[in-house]
């Protein structure tokens, strides 16, 4: 996703570099006919020749197994299991980008059972320490230390100056493993590993791609003070630490964020994260978590973070219609691309105070306003 310091020259882009999490951030595609079934070897082909040509007269009739209407044909999904159809807005979590290749219904799919997440296994899947001191049993002095202990305050002129505070974790341990269960559990549905910083895998960008100069746009640089507070970040979680967030399931729109404490102005949220690959890698990959990365001008040279694979957090955070005004006003957070010692790195930052229970958002655009988020839930 391109943020709001990105240039002009960022333009010349196709609009693919400003997809991101499913399912309320897809784009959605419209077509002049129909899509056409697919089949997988020459054998299927000549097997369901006949069924083929009756589906292509009778798909006309083809009813939604929701609704039960054949109303807007072009919006009709075809599942490859069961040949039942369902409307895209009809589909929970709802589907607003026709999907690339074959398409299996929820039905037929079947929801992947997550096991209960106990705090062993919360401190393995974060690959954190099981004897880390905030999470031992009957540990009061612990946690009445934490108590007493008293919060920085912030100077008076670092709201002035826009300079990144960083987030404030539940003093609660045992509300914090909540946190981090509800986060497993989302990537574990999803087949994701937990990764907090930008992985280069082999057979996609290399670390060396990722260099700062090779920017085209607008990057911000990430100066002394913010960079102590990103290494306090970074140095909290790895302590088991996390923002004060919930991830939670909403019928529509799949995996959501939610504030689980109050998130002051300016604060550090978190890193997009995910595997780097060459935008021209992924125009045609059906990927449906990408963050633009890097800007060179060329989609030969530019770079995404793919979270499809690994990730964290930040790939579950809801993007905002920027069409409407109320879509507007639910704006809560900001991404921005900041120059990190040479490398390109994508930060969320809140952009005004969050209360407890309020679900993030940010403008997936920025202010090149060249996807379409009116089709955003």
């Amino acid at each position: 996703m391109a943020p709001a310091t990105s240039s002009p020259s960022s333009q010349k882009l196709t609009s693919f570099i400003h997809r991101t999490h499913a399912p309320h951030h897809i784009r959605k595609k419209t077509f002049d006919s129909p899509p056409v079934k697919k089949y997988r070897s020459m054998e299927d082909i000549l097997a369901r020749a006949k069924y083929a040509v009756v589906e292509k007269e009778d798909y006309g009739s083809l009813m939604c197994e929701q609704c039960g209407t054949g109303e807007q044909p072009e919006e009709l999904l075809l599942c490859d299991k069961c040949d039942k159809g369902f409307h895209m807005k009809c589909v929970r979590p709802i589907v607003v980008r026709i999907p690339i290749g074959s398409w299996i219904c929820p039905k037929c799919s079947g929801v992947k059972k997550v096991k209960k997440f106990t705090q062993r296994r919360i401190l393995d899947f974060f690959g954190l320490p099981r004897d880390l001191p905030d999470f031992r049993r009957n540990n009061s002095s612990s946690r009445e230390a934490m108590r007493r202990r008293r919060r920085p305050r912030p100077l008076v002129l670092q709201k002035k100056r826009r300079r990144l505070l960083p987030f404030v974790p539940t003093l609660d341990p045992a509300r914090r493993l909540k946190q981090m269960a509800s986060l497993a559990t989302a990537l574990t549905a999803l087949n994701m590993k937990f990764c907090n910083s930008l992985t280069y895998s082999p057979g996609m960008a290399p670390r060396e791609a990722n260099q700062s100069t090779f920017e085209n746009g607008g990057m911000q640089n990430l100066n002394k003070e913010d960079t102590k507070t990103l290494e306090r970040c970074i140095a909290m979680t790895k302590r088991g630490k996390f923002p004060p967030l919930m991830v939670v399931f909403d019928s529509c729109q799949g995996y959501t964020v939610e504030a689980d404490g109050p998130i002051k102005d300016m604060t550090f949220i978190a890193e997009y994260t995910g595997d780097v690959d060459f935008i021209k890698n992924r125009e045609t990959d059906d990927c449906d978590s990408m963050m633009t990365l890097l800007l060179s001008g060329s989609t030969a040279t530019s770079l995404v973070a793919c979270a499809d694979k690994r990730g964290n957090i930040a790939r579950f955070i809801s993007g905002i219609n920027n069409h409407t005004p109320d879509g507007k006003k639910k704006q809560n957070s900001k991404c921005v691309r900041y120059d990190v010692n040479g490398e390109s790195r994508v930060f969320l930052i809140a952009t005004r105070d969050i209360s407890k229970g309020e679900r993030l958002y940010y403008d997936y655009n920025g202010y090149e306003n060249q996807y379409p988020t009116q089709h955003f839930v």
